[in-house]
């Protein structure tokens, strides 16, 4: 028995941008609790084309391809370890053809799907206004929100017909307080927000429960890579003095999923640190 219970046992989740960090934690975290889990992420350890996938990317996902911080497959058989079921499948959450594929294929295999973490995402964009990659704007917007949106759709006539499910989008607290050099990252997180709660209200109607979480830093692979300089900086401004860890999001992200959080809707929950306060 895990420590959450069997929370959510014969539960079949989704969780996009699963191959390592806050996903892959995510993931395991769900499986915990009794979920089976599909894995999706576009970099898969057996793909042949991951070199290629990286490159439409960006820098972070060239660096994880390069190095290997890839565990989607692995993460997928950690879950069957559990003794839950669970396999990886590569997804790109802009494909809105793939995205309706593999959604189609999860029914096939499970028979329904109840949770989707929209965790996919894009953040290496840092730069101020007048130095703002064009194409990068568009690739954040593309991937942040609407790949969010694309897997939200894909998944909601399923979750109607089922009349029950949960969706959680993830946001950042550069979402909510901005973020300097940040304009498309910032932006994008401040629109899954109000995405939430527009979805939250229409799927009330249904029984699908729709919520965001907002992470301040996160002690992950991208923020490891990061400015050292920089990081001590953003931890200086936590209340905490340090960054969260994957499992703080995920354990968020279980209770939200979890009927004990059945008339909880539309928000966005802050797990930050208390970054956003006035700390000195």
């Amino acid at each position: 028995m895990s420590s959450w219970n069997d929370l959510l046992e014969g539960k079949v989740a989704v969780v996009t941008g699963a191959s390592r960090g806050i996903g892959r934690q995510d993931a395991l975290t769900l499986a915990e609790a009794g979920a089976d889990v599909v894995i999706t992420d576009i970099l898969i350890e057996s793909d042949e084309e991951n070199e290629q996938a990286a490159e439409k990317y960006g820098p972070i996902a060239q660096v994880m391809q390069s190095t290997d911080v890839m565990y989607a497959e692995k993460t997928a058989k950690e879950i069957q370890d559990m003794g839950r079921r669970s396999f990886a499948i590569k997804m790109d959450v802009t494909d809105r053809d793939q995205v309706r594929d593999v959604f189609a294929k999860v029914i096939k295999e499970f028979g329904k799907i109840d949770i989707l973490i929209n965790n996919a995402g894009t953040l290496d964009h840092v730069s101020q206004l007048e130095n703002q990659n064009d194409e990068f704007w568009d690739r954040d917007l593309n991937v942040n929100l609407s790949g969010t949106y694309n897997c939200t759709k894909a998944v909601w006539p399923y979750m109607k017909e089922q009349g029950d499910g949960r969706i959680i989008n993830m946001s950042s607290v550069a979402g909510t307080l901005g973020g300097f050099g940040q304009a498309s990252y910032s932006a994008t997180k401040g629109g899954i927000l109000s995405f939430t709660k527009s979805m939250a209200l229409e799927g009330a109607r249904h029984g699908i429960n729709v919520n965001a979480i907002v992470p301040g830093i996160i002690g992950t692979e991208a923020f490891n890579m990061g400015n050292a300089k920089m990081n001590e900086r953003m931890k200086e401004r936590t209340a905490f003095k340090q960054p969260g860890e994957p499992e703080d999001i995920a354990n968020a992200i279980t209770f939200l999923v979890s009927d004990k959080a059945k008339y909880i809707t539309g928000v966005g929950l802050n797990v930050t640190g208390g970054i956003e306060l006035f700390t000195f």
